[in-house]
């Protein structure tokens, strides 16, 4: 059986997008996912998006991590979605996703696609993260093995954890303490990593270490986090472009509304069919 699919990347971080209804119903999504996401013997993507047309929104985004786990939200993943949906006008969507409805909209001029990422969850229980009390946790310690890194926790439908870092911090470090903190036992669902360059109070700069992905050029979720916490730790104002090893995002926390806006880029790459062998119908 062939399945069609399209990809898609939003500053690096690269989508396999397919219609649920061109997929059978018993089909394991998890070894799917792994599947087609190996970038040697697959397609190559950092996760699965799946189009599911009812919805009680435009349509719903179901994400699959590369690694077969499922995570409630993923920022990057949103506007590849909104884009697949999007024609060649000026547009606007609601989103079903696991971190509930969302907002968003594709700018045909300018290229972009702005979502609301909804409400920043500041509660350690609901993020969840154990060992904490207070709300929020913002640069509270938390020792890994002979290191004390100073965390703050945001959920923005998906748990973050980000850290400030200097100057010297380089790819190699976020390899090396990246998988040891989302394995953390104080993260029971595990946790993304943001390490974290406060430059400016409207620029900042991140590492990216994601739940169930590993190093990733990008994280939508991780860019809105990161703005919460600079503000938080009073770092940032509530406007900040967030850069990412692929490229720039936007970012807005209305503090009034209390709602994360998000504004960056999604590009189609390539169509194709996948063949699945020994799959029927």
């Amino acid at each position: 059986m062939q399945i069609p699919f399209q990809k898609f990347q939003g500053l690096g971080n690269d989508f396999v997008i397919l219609e649920a209804r061109d997929l059978p119903f018993d089909l394991d999504l998890s070894r799917l996912a792994q599947k087609l996401c190996n970038r040697h013997f697959g397609i190559g993507a950092d996760g699965l998006l799946i189009c599911h047309r009812e919805s009680r929104g435009d349509a719903r985004m179901q994400v699959i991590n590369s690694d077969g786990s499922e995570p409630e939200m993923c920022g990057n993943g949103l506007r590849c979605f909104v884009r697949y949906l999007a024609g060649h006008e000026d547009q606007s969507f609601l989103i079903e996703t696991g971190a509930g409805l969302l907002k968003a909209e594709f700018s045909q001029k300018k290229q972009s696609i702005r979502v609301n990422m909804g409400k920043p969850v500041l509660s350690p229980a609901k993020i969840p993260a154990l060992g904490w009390n207070e709300t929020p946790v913002v640069s509270a310690p938390l020792q890994v093995e002979n290191h004390s890194f100073e965390i703050t926790l945001v959920s923005m439908g998906n748990p973050h954890c980000v850290i400030e870092v200097d100057q010297n911090w380089s790819s190699a470090d976020t390899l090396y303490w990246g998988p040891l903190l989302e394995m953390h036992p104080a993260f029971p669902e595990r946790i993304n990593i943001e390490f974290t360059q406060f430059l400016t109070p409207h620029l900042a700069r991140v590492s990216v270490w994601e739940r169930g992905a590993g190093a990733t050029l990008a994280c939508g979720t991780g860019a809105c986090a990161t703005l919460v916490a600079g503000v938080l730790q009073n770092k940032l104002e509530t406007e900040a472009v967030i850069q990412l090893p692929g490229g720039d995002l936007t970012l807005f926390w209305d503090q009034n509304q209390d709602q994360v806006w998000m504004d960056g880029p999604a590009q189609r790459v390539f169509t194709g069919s996948y063949e699945e062998e020994g799959m029927i119908r």
